[in-house]
């Protein structure tokens, strides 16, 4: 029995002439009685009444139509939901991202620009490492991860990374440290012997790499005194005198009470954020990219360089 079958029948059954349901579905009259046949014959039963004056439905025939129309439905229903997740409407897209990804405009952007656009694709987020946001995207758990490394970050066979941003770097200090109120940028050598708070080491991969390669250029070890596991827990440690630590210009946007962020003069005092995904996306995430690629981001850069450069 195939599909065309019902549709025929349900034709029939509608018009209860086989004269006029050919001519509604464009073919001519033998064949259509014929295919009403192979389906009785198919299922076994008598769907249809004859006479030479009219066509009615059996009993087996009127409880058969509304199980064809259902049969139908579902069937039309299934190949809408196969098109819409292959068009990337519908589906689940996660997404893996580092601490500050999510106050970077351009990934904030882009989001809200996915979320208005796929209202039907359930979004899973989840704050991870770098290094665990490449494992979970190469087999499969993320789709795609929003990555701090200073390079493009070391990525299995079947991966693509591209970088999204580059932002400076900025030292976050108590408001009463004897560099906030130096009149210049600081240079990485004022803080020699200064005490570090830093993310842990799986936490900070490919940030904390960065702020060590800094530190090292200019000729000292930094003097790491607490690692912590979160944003909240770095910037409360430095409100509260623990030390201080070096964060992206994207993290500006929290003010914690008695923290002030001052600039590094240093060339070399850049992060930058990478989006990785596999080279063969799934259709929610190949959507997610095209959004991202579109520009929502360069214009958050832009702007977020102009409000940054006013504030220091």
């Amino acid at each position: 029995m195939e599909l065309r079958h019902l549709r025929y029948f349900l034709c029939v059954a509608e018009e209860l002439h086989f004269g006029r349901a050919a001519l509604r579905l464009g073919i001519s009259q033998p064949p259509l009685s014929q295919q009403i046949r192979a389906l009785e014959d198919d299922l076994g039963v008598r769907l249809f009444r004859r006479t030479s004056r009219r066509v009615e439905l059996t009993d087996v025939g009127q409880l058969f139509v509304e199980e064809a129309r259902r049969t139908i439905h579902q069937a039309e229903q299934a190949v809408a939901v196969a098109r819409r997740a292959q068009g990337g409407e519908i589906g689940r897209l996660a997404i893996g991202f580092s601490t500050s990804a999510p106050l970077t405009p351009l990934v904030t952007k882009a989001l809200f620009a996915f979320r208005r656009s796929h209202p039907n694709v359930h979004l899973d987020l989840a704050e991870m490492s770098r290094d665990a946001q490449i494992a979970a995207v190469a087999d499969r758990r993320l789709d795609i991860g929003f990555v701090r490394s200073i390079d493009s970050p070391p990525t299995p066979k079947g991966l693509v990374a591209t970088m999204l941003l580059e932002e400076d770097m900025l030292v976050a200090m108590r408001g009463d440290h004897p560099l906030a109120g130096i009149g210049r940028a600081i240079r990485i050598g004022d803080l020699e012997g200064e005490p570090f708070v830093l993310y842990e080491r799986d936490l900070g991969a490919g940030f904390n790499e960065q702020v060590m390669l800094l530190c090292r250029r200019a000729g000292f070890e930094p003097k790491v005194v607490q690692t912590v596991q979160g944003l909240a827990s770095l910037l409360g440690l430095v409100a509260a005198g623990f030390g201080l630590t070096i964060l992206t210009r994207s993290l500006m946007a929290l003010h914690p009470e008695n923290v002030v962020y001052r600039p590094l003069d240093d060339p070399a005092a850049v992060s930058r954020l990478w989006f990785i995904h596999r080279n063969q996306p799934c259709p929610p995430c190949t959507r997610f990219i095209d959004i991202v690629s579109a520009g929502p981001g360069h214009d958050a850069a832009h702007d977020q360089d102009r409000t940054v450069g006013a504030d220091v």
